[in-house]
């Protein structure tokens, strides 16, 4: 799976940027300065269970989190986030590109969906429902 174009979508979400406050190689990208994702090299567990791949983190209903997990094997309770709201998917090809989009597409949506007011409304001023909340 090319993390590049995984990290070119991340980016493409409206008002996206890229972060490092923990360390160089671990890519979090947020809007509004709320994290919706993260964007990293596979840890040595992962590298031995998956292979050498990248990961990220995106946070996700938990209901839905579940079912994730149950149905693809590259995708855990989030490494190092709270595991009730946050997967772990390795970037090994498993999960096809489309699940990863909706994957992404909803992670977003939901650090949208829980700013303030004030936030959500200066992002929905600029920017269609279906660009902010696309399902």
């Amino acid at each position: 799976m090319d993390h590049l174009k995984i990290r070119e979508y991340l980016l493409s979400k409206p008002e996206a940027w890229e972060d490092f406050p923990f360390y160089p190689d671990v890519a979090v990208m947020k809007v509004k300065n709320k994290m919706f994702a993260t964007l990293s090299h596979a840890n040595a567990k992962e590298i031995e269970e998956h292979g050498n791949h990248f990961r990220m983190n995106l946070k996700c209903d938990p209901d839905e989190a579940i079912q994730l997990r149950d149905v693809f094997e590259s995708v855990t309770a989030a490494y190092h986030m709270n595991k009730k709201h946050w997967n772990t998917v390795i970037l090994n090809g498993e999960v096809p590109m489309g699940e990863l989009e909706r994957m992404i597409d909803n992670s977003y949506a939901l650090v949208v969906k829980g700013m303030t007011k004030a936030e959500r409304r200066s992002l929905e001023a600029a920017y269609s429902v279906e660009e902010l909340y696309k399902k």
